[in-house]
């Protein structure tokens, strides 16, 4: 069983990445995060829902984030 390191895979997320995601947060925070396309849904209250707004904007930008997983 050959185990890990946590470093061997180099930076998954780029600087940009986690720029978006703590915009986000602070967007959800403060009440004016927006689901939808546009900001036209209902208001975020889940954390998971901000995390995900926020590498779905990275990736618009051209942020080093990986590939979503197939659904």
């Amino acid at each position: 069983m050959a185990s890990r390191k946590s470093g061997s895979r180099g930076r998954r997320y780029g600087k940009g990445a986690s720029k978006s995601v703590a915009s986000a947060m602070r967007r959800k925070k403060s009440g004016t995060l927006r689901s939808g396309k546009g900001g036209k849904g209902g208001k975020v209250k889940s954390r998971k829902q901000a995390i995900a707004i926020g590498l779905s904007e990275a990736r618009k930008k051209g942020a080093k984030v990986p590939r979503k997983k197939a659904a």
